[in-house]
């Protein structure tokens, strides 16, 4: 376990979980020549410790990973820290993308990844969590739900909900457009940004997740409503 960062504690905070040690460092100098400090831990124990005990901005998480697997401390991270977590796949297929988002990560980047497209999505992830999201820092209320996107806190009913910063950002949307149906791809450009790839299922687990969340009957639901063949929508009164 090793800390690379030799600069002042200011901008972003990265905690890197990677096995590969020569990845960990080329990735760590590039990111920290881009003002973000990192720490890179090179196993899940290790690095489940450092998340808890001083959460980072952002946790970027291998997938495969010797002993305690990333899927497993994702899940423990998401027990007890709301800190943004990037799952990186191996090879980005389709099924390691799903299992990383329905163990709770925020985000997936696959392997060989773009190191200014992981710089991009760590700032992305960093800024919702800090709810610098867009100008609108306005409070939105929809019937019982309630969305402070400054503290990027959410209540039903007078319940507090505990989302993912990716979750927040996704309701955010739909609530900001409340009765209006947005198809995958608006709700993809609008909470990821447009250099996300067509990655229609990734929408749906997040979906999935916020309907639990909010206590929605995913069978027959009342608040995220599916519109068969067009997209989803927040229904304009909870």
């Amino acid at each position: 376990m090793t800390n690379p960062s030799a600069g002042p504690a200011t901008g972003i905070s990265v905690l890197y979980i990677e096995d590969d040690d020569k990845l960990a460092r080329l990735t760590a100098q590039y990111l920290e020549s881009h003002g973000v400090r990192v720490t890179i831990a090179s196993n899940g124990n290790d690095g489940l410790a450092l998340a808890l005990k001083q959460p980072p901005d952002v946790v970027l998480l291998d997938l495969m990973l010797p002993g305690m697997g990333g899927l497993e401390i994702c899940r423990r991270l998401r027990e007890r820290v709301d800190t943004p977590i990037i799952m990186v796949t191996a090879h980005g297929e389709e099924p390691d993308r799903i299992v990383g988002l329905e163990g709770g990560a925020d985000d997936y980047i696959a392997k060989p990844f773009s190191s200014r497209e992981l710089l991009a999505r760590i700032r992305a992830q960093a800024r919702r969590a800090r709810g610098q999201v867009g100008p609108a820092a306005q409070e939105i209320v929809v019937g019982d739900l309630r969305i402070e996107p400054q503290g990027m806190r959410v209540t039903l009913g007078g319940r507090v909900l505990g989302l993912t910063t990716y979750e927040f950002a996704l309701l955010k949307a739909l609530a900001e457009r409340a009765g209006r149906v947005l198809s995958r791809e608006q709700l993809m450009d609008m909470v990821r940004g447009n250099a996300e790839e067509a990655f229609d299922r990734s929408i749906d687990v997040h979906i999935s997740h916020l309907r639990q969340k909010l206590g929605d009957d995913p069978r027959n639901p009342r608040l995220l409503k599916t519109v068969r063949g067009a997209g989803y929508m927040l229904a304009a009164s909870t």
